[in-house]
């Protein structure tokens, strides 16, 4: 069938189906039916009605999910033909898999047997609009029409309910998500990774990209049209989020687990730090290690790495039962927040060290304030609530001018280290690691450690805590480090 023909014949069978499926939907939400008077009365208007520009409030965007839960959800877009979607659906059956499909209206309408098999081998079934179309390029009555229309084809076929709805540009607007919001739709949906064909990559690098984006509260999304052979990629995503220790979940149960993230603006504390030209003169400490009579050390860990290395690092830290303190690049937070904010619900304390890991002794007094007051913005929503009150600038590089530029944006204490053991080169074993902690360890001393993806630190830090603790050492955050000097 060509495609004019397969157009011809769901036209004609959608217009078979409006006089069933256009007399109402109720509003249909995540969580059930709203029970929403102003939103059923907007999905039960008759089709000849003219569309009335909705005025409540939008769907959300929803690229990723924010949970710290070690999930994420895995879909794909569009119906490609009868072979490639069976060898789809039995790849993920092998991994048992669940994934999220948008189907498009015209589709479900040319192959409902498919789309119910699609449903009942236990697949989530949402909205990928009526034609898979380009919502950026329409106005409102158009959007508002691919969307109730790809709803009310999916419904009638499958008996599955959308509440998500993704468009084929992702060039989201408004209109969209007003035009969702009218449908009762729960959110418009984006992906923290978009999966296109490979260029010739090896296997191997094949699963360290897509374990480099295995994230909580995840979404990769692959065109079933687009990705050539998609039942190909199966076995690698399964792969990774095995070897990340995360699953795959669909993206109704994501999103149940997932919870509203406040502004900046409602957390308290994200003004603690101000741009400040009248720096000359402002007084700071350098804390390279403290003077204290307890055998006590701080363990720190800078700049930033995948949920792959830093949720290992947890794990090792969490079966020490000690807490560290992670000083992060903000860049890496920007994009990753759901990790920031595990990090700190287990416990541990974060840290500025600048958005984009700029060195400062190489910046102006304005640039670096200006780098450092959005890194702290970025973690502080990220993790929803007032990191600790340190910075660290990257590579330990600091003058004076600088450590009063850095001091008058209101970090004045500037936390170092004087136990390096260098284990950002990837040349550096474990062992030498371990050995030159060990060998240069005392009482009050901050170790400085890393968790970019690449090195030896995670292989190394099992060894490092199990001989200062054989030693007698005690593991504390760098606050309390601070708070115990002299003690």
């Amino acid at each position: 069938m060509s495609k004019d023909q397969r157009y011809i014949f769901c036209q004609m069978r959608l217009w078979m189906l409006l006089p069933i499926t256009l007399v109402g939907l109720t509003g249909c939400t995540l969580f059930g039916h709203s029970g929403d008077e102003e939103e059923s009365a907007a999905n039960s208007r008759p089709h000849n009605t003219m569309t009335v520009r909705y005025d409540g409030k939008p769907s959300p965007l929803l690229p990723f999910v924010y949970t710290t839960d070690r999930e994420l959800t895995l879909t794909f877009d569009g119906m490609a033909d009868d072979e490639t979607m069976h060898k789809l659906l039995d790849a993920l059956d092998q991994y048992e898999l669940t994934a999220t499909f948008f189907l498009p209206g015209m589709r479900v309408a040319e192959e409902p047997d498919l789309a119910r098999e699609i449903a009942d081998r236990g697949h989530e079934v949402e909205n990928g609009t009526l034609d898979e179309a380009d919502l950026s390029s329409m106005d409102y009555e158009q959007t508002e029409r691919e969307i109730r229309l790809g709803n009310d084809v999916i419904q009638r076929e499958t008996g599955r309910s959308p509440v998500f709805v993704r468009e084929k540009s992702e060039q989201y607007n408004e209109n969209e998500q007003l035009a969702a919001a009218q449908n009762g739709m729960k959110a418009v949906v984006g992906s923290s990774l978009y999966l296109h064909n490979w260029q010739g990559e090896s296997e191997e690098q094949k699963l360290q990209y897509i374990r480099k984006h295995v994230t909580r509260g995840g979404i990769i999304e692959i065109d079933t049209e687009e990705l050539q052979d998609a039942s190909s990629v199966v076995p690698i995503l399964a792969e990774a989020a095995k070897e990340v220790g995360y699953r795959y979940v669909p993206l109704q149960v994501l999103a149940e687990h997932g919870a509203v993230r406040k502004s900046l603006e409602q957390l308290p504390g994200y003004d603690a730090i101000k741009i400040n030209s009248n720096y000359e003169g402002s007084k700071y400490r350098l804390i390279y290690n403290v003077s204290t009579n307890q055998k006590i050390v701080a363990l720190t860990f800078d700049d930033w790495g995948t949920d792959y290395t830093v949720s290992s690092i947890l794990d090792i830290l969490a079966q020490s039962k000690i807490k560290a303190t992670f000083f992060l690049r903000a860049d890496g937070v920007e994009q990753n927040p759901n990790l920031a904010k595990a990090i700190v619900d287990e416990g541990h304390e974060v840290a500025n060290h600048t958005y984009s890991h700029l060195i400062a002794t190489n910046q102006s007094a304005d640039s670096l304030q200006k780098d450092i007051l959005r890194a702290h913005h970025v973690i502080e929503e990220a993790i929803q609530e007032k990191p600790a009150m340190l910075f660290r600038p990257p590579t330990g590089s600091i003058d004076d001018k600088t450590a009063q530029a850095i001091a008058a944006t209101g970090f004045s204490d500037i936390a170092q280290f004087d136990i390096d053991p260098s284990d950002y080169k990837k040349e550096r074993t474990a062992d030498q690691i371990v050995s030159d902690v060990l060998s240069e360890v005392h009482s009050g001393g901050i170790i400085l450690l890393h968790m970019l993806d690449g090195l030896h630190t995670e292989e190394a830090l099992p060894t490092v805590v199990k001989e200062l603790k054989r030693q007698g050492y005690t593991f504390v955050t760098m606050t309390d480090l601070i708070g115990a000097e002299n003690d």
